[in-house]
């Protein structure tokens, strides 16, 4: 057997491994992760810091993309707290199990837990990927902030030995941000599989079917044997809707944005019972293109206003604003080194 096919091997037997697993599988396997993270850092727009243009921050972030999938199997505690992160089981109404509608989701996932509590479900039932979406997005602001405050300290500040700690600092926290660009790219991507936002998450299940869709375990096979074998990433950037700027809360994008993804369902449904994903149709692979892009595009708008947010920010203890040290009012050190 040669090398490629003991590798389309190896696939395919993680495949029907998957199709047979009674747990929640991963969205989008390797491929479709390192498409999406890697099309949103090549089309970021040109004001961004140097750092996230180069051809390094694109390798990085499309490896740390699927960076989440590769923790599975760290733990019984590890595991069952961030697998729902994955996942957001909606009902056709709108609904999480009859409780929090995706129109008005509680502030926070205390607030969502309460709220699936009290008709009898947990958010370990019905995943969290809205939250982990804005976790992951709140954390970005506040990298970009530090980065923007350190980059100017380093031109602003008189004393050698400050500015010196902040260069390397500066180096440390690029670092840390592809990282977390990496996990916001994770879950905006898994946000872009229609099956993970929605109660139909595996063929369509034990709910009314007058149009006969297929109860098949079609999850792995679409996410990851058909964009693996069919899709490239010059397919995902051709698709990539062009750059929206909504100018609203990051809680109200990401519901928007697992809104759009759930109304894929039937769309996806129909396309299988045609026979869609059967071989390379022009079909299922221009579907699944145009979700791989809806992915990327989300992340490229994601990163830049996290950028734009961070102006506003401040960091370190006692905080200090972006603004203050930009304008040479403050030297940081103490409240980002530390003075204890």
């Amino acid at each position: 057997m040669t090398s490629r096919h003991l590798s389309r091997s190896v696939v395919l037997a993680a495949m029907v491994f998957l199709a047979c697993s009674p747990t929640r599988l991963l969205a989008w396997g390797a491929s479709g992760h390192r498409f999406i993270g890697q099309a949103a850092m090549k089309t970021l727009p040109a004001d961004l810091p140097a750092f996230l243009l180069t051809p390094e921050a694109v390798r990085a972030v499309g490896e740390l993309a699927r960076e989440p999938d590769r923790w599975k199997d760290s733990g019984r505690e590890h595991d069952s707290e961030r697998g729902p992160a994955h996942f957001f089981d909606m009902a056709d109404d709108g609904t999480v199990f009859g409780g929090p509608r995706i129109d008005a989701l509680p502030a926070t996932r205390e607030e969502y837990e309460t709220a699936l509590r009290a008709v009898g479900s947990d958010s370990w039932k019905a995943g969290w990927l809205p939250y982990a979406i804005v976790d992951a997005d709140e954390q970005l602001v506040k990298d970009f902030t530090y980065i923007r405050i350190e980059t100017a300290a380093a031109r602003t500040v008189t004393d050698p030995v400050h500015r010196a700690w902040f260069a390397k600092d500066l180096q440390d926290r690029e670092t840390l941000t592809l990282r977390d660009i990496g996990m916001l790219a994770h879950y905006v991507g898994d946000g872009s599989q229609p099956m993970h936002v929605s109660v139909h998450y595996n063929g369509w299940g034990d709910f009314p079917n007058p149009a006969g869709y297929t109860n098949a375990r079609v999850h792995a096979m679409f996410e990851g044997a058909f964009v693996h074998d069919f899709l490239k990433e010059a397919d995902v950037e051709a698709a990539m809707p062009p750059a929206l700027d909504c100018r609203c809360a990051p809680a109200a994008r990401a519901a928007d944005y697992l809104a759009a993804t759930n109304r894929q369902i039937i769309p996806f449904f129909e396309l299988e019972k045609a026979h869609a994903f059967a071989g390379g149709d022009p079909r299922g692979i221009a579907y699944t293109a145009a979700r791989l892009g809806a992915g990327a595009a989300t992340l490229r708008d994601l990163v830049v206003d996290a950028w734009r947010r961070s102006l506003d920010g401040q960091a370190g203890w006692p905080a200090v604003r972006v603004a203050d040290v930009v304008a040479g009012r403050v030297d940081p050190f103490d409240s980002l080194y530390g003075a204890d």
